[in-house]
């Protein structure tokens, strides 16, 4: 029994033994088989390590890359923007130097024109001073028959010396003042003489120095067209074109039989090349429809007012006077415009700007303010369709208004008479302008009677109540009047007409007929959202 426990004892013993080396065995081999499992897994990782810090590394070189790439493109600009930075700063300067080149020259002419008219007084001196020589022997002379006289008297009359001298000194200044009076009638004659001619030269020299211009009375523009198809376009559906075209600009289309050609006609010329520049603009375009025909319309509008802004800037280059207010300027460019007797007003204003300033020059006056008042002295014409009161009234409140000198002002107030001459530099306006005006070839009336009946035409339409606007069309003798139709409906728009046609009879002195035409059109526009 005892032998059977021991051996029951000994197999548990065994057991035990045998289930702790197991134990230790599935330990030792589970720990191998997590070491190798471990040692997998770090050397995956460090494979995606690497190929982590490679593709960081290729994609911090294309970053760099890029980076290069944009820093150089903005340096190309910077650079690029500085090229054209220093190119309009060379342009300013190069536009200056040119500017102070025309200063120079200015200078250098008046200088010249000193010097000359130094060397013309000195001329004038040494001529006084040989007169005086002259009358200083004269004197002598006289003194020499004097002594002679008394002499004889005293030897033949047996007069006494007292009164001998008596009848010597009466003879002698009967004589002198005989000779005085002659040789002062001779310098007076000559003094008028070379005043004259002097007042000639520098009149013809003012002249022959100043480009003119013959007028003309051009009141039609002929537009070409590509080819006879376009006339139909531009004429439209039943004239709804043409129509439109007449309504927006206030000229009358022309379309005849001359192969393909239109022509505009309208006193205004304004109208006329805002009309030329919306058809030209229609036949390159191709669309040719009423909304079509208003936006280009108002684009040419703007035109026009750009080309006007350009011709007072260019006007002012050419008398090289470059300080004038810039609304002054835009008003002087829209005397490009402007007529009178046939005579383009801005030409006109330059011409006597340039002719004031060379007869100031040589008469030694104040050339500056004589130019600037010849420049601006008709530039109340630009606004006396817009302003009550004389052209010469609206200019001068118009100096005024921009700060012109009073200098310049009185030249303005005075180049018509109106005030009387309180400097030199206004009388030179004035004679200035009267050579511009009366030279061959300036004017002409029977042009400026056209335009001023057309517009009174037309202000006669634009006072009734209820029109928006007319036009005066074929030369005056067709009148189209455009009412707002909220005001005027169609049985009153009938009595307008009626009340138009018979003011203009009572009102107008004009051949023929004229044709009143009263057109009343509604518009409704709704936008779809």
């Amino acid at each position: 029994m005892s032998s059977l426990s021991l051996l029951c004892n000994t197999a548990v013993v065994a057991g035990v033994v045998s289930g702790v080396l197991a134990l230790v065995i599935g330990i030792i081999l589970g720990a191998i088989v997590y070491k190798v499992f471990i040692n997998k897994k770090i050397d995956k990782s460090k494979s995606n390590a690497v190929k982590i810090i490679e593709e960081a590394y290729a994609e911090a070189k294309s970053i760099k890359k890029e980076s290069i790439l944009e820093a150089k493109d903005e340096a190309q600009k910077i650079r690029d923007d500085a090229n054209q930075e220093a190119k309009e700063r060379r342009n300013e300067i190069q536009k200056q130097e040119e500017r102070l080149d025309v200063r120079e020259e200015y200078l250098t002419k008046k200088e010249q024109s000193l010097d000359s008219k130094s060397e013309q007084l000195e001329n004038e001196k040494n001529l006084l001073e040989n007169e005086k020589q002259k009358l200083i022997e004269k004197s002598k002379e006289h003194e020499d028959i004097k002594n002679q006289m008394l002499e004889k008297l005293e030897k033949i009359s047996g007069l006494s010396k007292q009164e001998a001298k008596d009848i010597l000194i009466e003879n002698v200044t009967e004589e002198a003042k005989k000779d005085a009076g002659f040789i002062v009638k001779k310098i007076e004659d000559e003094a008028k003489e070379n005043a004259d001619k002097i007042a000639r030269n520098i009149v013809t020299n003012a002249i022959q120095k100043c480009a003119t211009d013959l007028s003309s009375e051009i009141t039609v523009t002929s537009v070409a067209l590509p080819n006879d198809e376009m006339k139909g376009r531009i004429i439209g559906r039943e004239g709804r074109n043409i129509r439109s075209i007449e309504s927006a600009t206030g000229v009358e289309l022309i379309v005849d039989d001359t192969p393909e050609s239109i022509t505009i006609s309208s006193f205004d010329p304004i109208r006329r090349e805002i009309a030329r520049l919306s058809l030209e603009k229609l036949i390159i375009d191709g669309r040719i429809h009423p909304a079509r025909i208003e936006e280009l319309v108002d684009k040419a509008t703007r035109e026009v007012d750009k080309s006007i802004k350009e011709a007072g800037e260019n006007a002012c280059n050419d008398v090289a006077i470059y300080n004038l207010n810039p609304e002054i300027v835009k008003v002087l460019g829209r005397l490009k415009y402007r007529t009178s007797y046939g005579q383009n007003c801005l030409k006109h204003s330059v011409e006597t700007s340039i002719i004031a300033g060379l007869i100031a020059t040589e008469l030694g006056a104040n050339v500056v303010v004589a130019k600037r008042g010849g420049f601006l002295h008709d530039i109340g014409k630009a606004l006396d369709h817009e302003i009550e009161g004389t052209h010469v009234k609206i200019g001068v409140d118009l100096a005024r208004k921009y700060k012109e000198s009073e200098e310049v002002i009185h030249c303005i107030e005075a180049h018509h008479g109106d005030v009387p001459f309180n400097s030199v530099e206004a009388v030179i306006v004035q004679v200035a302008d009267a050579i511009s005006s009366s030279r061959p070839g300036a004017r002409r009336e029977s042009f400026e009677n056209y335009i001023k009946r057309l517009q009174q035409l037309e202000e006669i339409c634009n006072n009734f109540k209820g029109v928006e606007k007319s036009y005066a069309i074929q030369a005056g003798r067709e009148v189209r009047i455009m009412v707002k139709p909220e005001e005027i409906d169609d049985n009153n728009a009938i009595f307008l007409a009626k009340d138009i046609s018979k003011k203009i009879e009572n009102e107008m002195q004009y051949p023929g007929q004229i044709k009143v035409v009263v057109i009343r059109e509604s518009r409704f526009t709704e936008t779809a959202k």
